[in-house]
C-alpha cells in the first residue's frame, strides 16, 4: 500500500529551496516525509550528474533505514535507486570529508580510525596509569564519614572508574570545542604562571590553578591519550569531526566543491545536533544554500555528558528567513495515549515543582489525525492507558509484568509488544525472567543474554588456559560446561558437588594427566597417587596429606556417583584437547572451544564474531598474551561495553518482524520505534528524578564528598580555563547538571509514553534498597488520569497487580 501524504506532510514535500525547519511530533511520519522529500528532489531534475542530496541522521541504524525508504520512493517514480543521494551519520560524513583530503589536516592517505572499543581501552589504560602515579587526589574528594572498608573500596574500584568517566567527558567536550591538548596546556601554564604576586599594570585572571583541582588531571590524561593515538597512527571518532571542520576551513576551493556536490542538505533528528555538527553543516550549506532541519526538541534524550543540545534546533526555528513547517498530526497512538502525552507537556510547563524545568517540554501538542486521514489513529478504548499505583518492590514489579505478558500474549499472537526500561540492567533482569518463564522475547539492549553468556563461557575457558594449574578456574570451567542443567535441581546439586571437589584438588595433573597405572578416574589403582604425593622431598608431610585428601575427595565422589565419573571423564577429555589447542592463534582457539561449548546456531555465530574481534585485537597488539585477551571477553560478558556488530540496532530494528514476541529495550533504544502494547517500568524518583532535595542522581557517586558530580565539575572547570577569566564555583555545575538531567529524563518519559499505539501500562518500584518513591511526573499523570475526564472503569485496577 502506497504511503499517502496528509496536507502538512505535503507542505514539506513542496519545499523548493532555502532554509526550512520542521517541528515533528512523535508518530507524525517525519522519516517517511523526509525520505519522500529526498526522492522528490532527486526526481525533480534539479541535480547535475555529479550532485547528490546529502541526508544526515543520528545513528548508524537509521542510515540503512533512511536509504531503504528513499530507494523505495525513487523506485515508485521509475528511477534507479542509490543514485543522487547519500545518507550519513555525522561521523560518516566527517570520514568522507577527511578521507578525501587527509593532507589538509596532517594525516597520511592511509590513516586509520580507532573504533570505540579500542579508544575506550586506551583511555582506561591511560587513566588508570594516572591514578597509580597520583594516589592522593582522591583525598580531596572522598567522603570523610565513610568507614575504612568503604574508603578502601572507593580507592580500589570506584575512584579509577570515575576518573575514566571524568576524562571521557572532558576529552569529548574539549574536542567539540576544537581544543587540543597543546591549546589547553598553554592556557593552563598561563594560569599557573599567574598564581604568584600580581604584576602592576597586568590584569590578573579571576581564577587560580588551586580552584580547578580536576583540571590538571583531565589535561594530563587527555595529553597522554592523544599521544597514544598519535603513536599508533590513528584518530578517534571525535577527532574525525574536529578534523573535518578543520579541513573545510583550510581550503576554500575544497569547501566550494563540496557545496556544489551537495546542493541540498536534509538533517534528521536535529534536536540532537551539536555545536560542531551545526557548524559543519552550516559551512557546507553556505550563506545562501538549501538546508532542511527536522526534529522534535521534546525527544532530545542524548544530552547527558554529550555535546548534543535541543537549543540548536530551537534557535534555528526562530531565525529570520527560516521557513517553519509543523507536523503536529500523529496517527500512531490512541487518543487517550495522546492526551496523556500532551498532559505531561502541560503539567511540566505549568505545574512542575522546580521552576527551571518548566521548559523541558514545550508545545506543539500532538494532534490526532482528522476524519478521513490516510494514516488514522488506532481505535480508542477505555483500557488504552493503565497507570499502576501499587508500591512494587523491584521483584514484584518484574513478575507482575511477566505474569501480565504470559496472559496477554496467547490472546494476541499478531500484536507487537515491548517492555521498556530506563537502564540496561533492568532490561537484563526482564529478559532473564522471560527466559525463565519460557516466554518468547528479543533484546534491544546494549548486549543480549546470548552474547553475554557466550562471551562469559569462552572467557572462563580462556582464563583457565592462561593459568592451567588453577583448580579454582578449572572448577569455573566445569560449571560453564554443565550450565545447561542449571535449571534441574538434582543436576545442579551434582554439578556444584563436583565443582567444589575440583576446586579443592591442588594437584590437577593427577586428574588431568595421570601417570600410567594411577588413573583413579578410569578405575585404575589409586595407591600410586598417595605414593606420588608423599614422595621424599615434597616438603611438609601434613600439607601433602591435605593434597591427597583433596584429590581423593574427587576420586571418592566419582566412586560414589557413576554420573559424576562419566561427566568427569568427558570433561577431562575436553580439557586435554583445549590445553593442546592453547597454542593456536586466538581466533582458531575460540572457534575450537565454541564447537565443544555451543550447539545453538546463534551461539556459534556469536563465537565466530568474537573470534574475528579477538583476531583484530591480537593483530593490533601482538605483544598481548591470553590474559590480556581474556580481559576483552570479560568486558563483553559483564556488559561493560556493547559488542558492536551483534545487536539488531546496528542494522536497524523492525518491531513488525517480532509479532507475538516481547521486545525488551531501554527507552533510549526504543526511540523511533512503536508497538501495539508498551510496558513502561521503574518510573521512580531515581530513574526519573525531578531535581528535588530527596532525589538521587546516578552521576553523583556514593563516595564523593558533598555528592559532587565530578564529570559536570570538570566540564565547568574546562569552560572556566578556556574563557581565561571565567568564574568557577565548586558545586554550581553539580546543581546545573541535576537540572539538565532531570529535564532529559522528563523528555525520556515522554518518549516512552509515545512509543505505544494501542495500550500503555506504567509501573514504578521502590528500588534496590526499598527507599525510592514514584517519580513526581508519574504521580501527576496518575492523578490526572484518576480525577480527569480520562477516569474510566479501568482505574479500579490501578492498585492491583498488572492485569492483562
Amino acid at each position: 500500500m502506497a504511503f499517502q501524504l496528509r496536507p502538512k506532510q505535503q507542505a514539506v514535500i513542496d519545499y523548493t529551496g532555502g532554509r526550512m525547519g520542521v517541528s515533528a511530533v512523535p508518530g507524525s511520519g517525519k522519516t517517511y516525509t523526509l525520505s519522500a522529500l529526498a526522492a522528490h528532489l532527486v526526481a525533480s531534475g534539479r541535480l547535475a550528474d555529479d550532485q547528490e542530496i546529502l541526508i544526515v541522521t543520528l545513528v548508524n541504524s537509521a542510515v540503512d533505514h533512511f536509504a531503504a525508504r528513499v530507494a523505495h520512493f525513487i523506485r515508485e517514480r521509475g528511477l534507479l535507486p542509490n543514485l543522487g543521494y547519500r545518507v550519513r551519520t555525522l561521523h560518516g560524513l566527517a570520514h568522507d570529508i577527511v578521507r578525501e583530503r587527509p593532507s589538509l589536516v596532517g594525516l597520511a592517505d592511509d590513516f586509520q580510525i580507532c573504533d570505540e572499543r579500542e579508544s575506550a581501552r586506551m583511555l582506561r589504560q591511560v587513566a588508570e596509569a594516572w591514578v597509580q602515579h597520583h594516589p592522593y587526589l582522591i583525598e580531596r574528594f572522598i567522603e570523610p564519614t565513610l568507614d575504612a572498608r568503604s574508603q578502601n573500596k572507593a580507592r580500589r574500584k570506584g575512584w579509577p572508574d570515575l576518573v575514566v568517566n571524568i576524562a571521557e567527558a572532558f576529552i569529548r567536550q574539549a574536542k567539540d570545542q576544537e581544543l587540543t591538548p597543546a591549546d589547553l596546556r598553554r592556557q593552563w601554564e598561563s594560569l599557573t604562571a599567574s598564581d604568584g604576586d600580581a604584576v602592576i599594570g597586568v590584569e590578573m585572571p579571576l581564577l587560580s590553578a588551586e580552584q580547578l583541582p580536576l583540571m590538571e588531571m583531565a589535561l594530563d590524561i587527555y595529553t597522554d591519550y592523544q599521544r597514544a593515538l598519535t603513536y599508533q597512527g590513528v584518530v578517534d571518532f571525535d577527532d574525525l569531526i574536529r578534523l573535518a571542520m578543520q579541513a573545510l576551513r583550510s581550503d576554500a576551493a575544497f569547501l566550494e566543491r563540496l557545496r556544489y556536490q551537495w546542493p541540498f542538505i536534509l538533517e534528521d533528528e536535529a534536536q540532537d545536533s551539536s555545536r560542531l555538527q551545526e557548524e559543519i553543516l552550516g559551512l557546507l550549506v553556505g550563506p545562501t544554500g538549501n538546508w532542511v532541519r527536522v526534529g522534535d526538541p521534546n525527544q532530545a534524550i542524548y544530552e547527558t555528558f554529550t555535546t548534543a543540545s535541543p537549543r540548536y534546533l530551537r534557535d534555528f526555528l526562530q531565525q529570520p528567513g527560516v521557513v517553519r513547517r509543523d507536523l503536529p498530526n500523529s496517527g500512531r497512538s490512541t487518543e487517550r495515549i495522546i492526551r496523556l502525552a500532551n498532559y505531561l507537556i502541560d503539567w511540566t510547563q505549568e505545574q512542575h515543582p522546580v521552576a527551571p524545568l518548566r521548559e523541558a517540554l514545550t508545545p506543539p501538542h500532538i494532534e490526532p489525525t482528522p476524519p478521513g486521514d490516510p494514516q488514522p489513529n488506532p481505535p480508542d478504548h477505555p483500557d488504552s492507558v493503565r497507570i499502576i499505583g501499587r508500591k512494587f518492590s523491584p521483584d514484584e514489579e518484574l513478575w507482575a509484568v511477566v505474569d501480565s505478558l504470559a496472559r496477554w500474549l496467547p490472546e494476541h499472537p499478531d500484536r507487537t509488544v515491548a517492555v521498556l526500561t530506563p537502564r540496561n540492567q533492568r532490561g537484563f533482569e526482564v529478559a532473564g525472567a522471560l527466559k525463565q518463564r519460557g516466554i518468547p522475547y528479543v533484546e534491544l539492549l546494549r548486549s543480549t543474554i546470548s552474547t553475554r553468556e557466550a562471551a562469559g563461557a569462552l572467557a572462563n575457558v580462556v582464563n583457565y588456559l592462561a593459568e592451567p594449574t588453577s583448580s579454582v578456574k578449572l572448577a569455573a570451567v566445569y560449571r560453564v560446561w554443565q550450565r545447561e542443567g542449571r535449571d534441574d535441581v538434582e543436576i545442579a546439586a551434582r554439578v556444584q558437588r563436583v565443582a567444589r571437589a575440583i576446586r579443592r584438588c591442588r594437584r590437577l595433573e593427577d586428574f588431568l594427566w595421570p601417570r600410567a597405572g594411577g588413573d583413579w578416574l578410569a578405575g585404575e589403582p589409586t595407591h600410586s597417587l598417595s605414593t606420588h604425593i608423599h614422595k621424599p622431598g615434597d616438603g611438609n608431610r601434613a600439607g601433602n596429606a591435605g593434597n591427597a585428601n583433596d584429590t581423593n575427595e574427587l576420586a571418592a565422589l566419582c566412586a560414589a556417583s557413576p554420573e559424576a565419573r562419566e561427566s568427569l571423564l568427558a570433561f577431562r577429555h575436553l580439557v586435554q584437547r583445549w590445553q593442546e589447542a592453547a597454542l593456536l592463534p586466538i581466533d582458531q582457539l575460540i572457534l575450537t572451544l565454541a564447537q565443544d561449548l555451543f550447539q545453538e546456531p546463534a551461539d556459534l555465530a556469536i563465537a565466530h564474531k568474537l573470534a574475528v574481534l579477538l583476531r583484530q585485537v591480537s593483530a593490533r597488539h601482538p605483544e598481548w598474551q591470553l590474559p590480556d585477551l581474556v580481559t576483552e571477553l570479560a568486558v563483553i560478558a559483564r556488559n561493560e561495553r556493547r559488542f558492536l556488530g551483534l545487536g539488531r540496532e546496528d542494522t536497524g530494528f523492525d518491531p513488525e518482524k517480532y509479532r507475538g514476541q516481547v521486545v525488551v529495550a531501554t527507552v533510549h533504544k526504543a526511540k523511533g520505534l512503536e508497538w501495539d502494547r508498551v510496558y513502561l517500568m521503574a518510573v521512580n524518583n531515581y530513574n526519573f528524578p525531578s531535581a528535588l532535595p530527596h532525589d538521587e542522581f546516578i552521576a553523583e557517586r556514593w563516595f564523593v564528598q558533598g555528592r559532587l558530580n565530578l564529570e559536570a565539575e570538570v566540564l565547568a572547570q574546562l569552560e572556566a580555563l578556556h574563557s581565561g577569566y571565567g568564574d568557577y564555583e565548586e558545586g554550581q555545575a553539580t546543581q546545573n547538571a541535576r537540572l539538565e538531567y532531570a529535564a532529559e529524563r522528563l523528555r525520556l518519559l515522554y518518549v516512552g509514553i509515545t512509543r505505544a499505539r494501542r495500550e500503555l501500562i506504567i509501573t514504578w518500584n521502590t528500588g534496590r534498597h526499598g527507599d525510592k518513591q514514584p517519580a513526581i511526573p508519574f504521580v501527576a499523570l496518575r492523578t490526572f488520569w484518576e480525577t480527569g475526564t480520562e477516569a474510566t472503569t479501568s482505574t479500579s485496577t490501578l492498585t492491583t497487580p498488572v492485569s492483562h
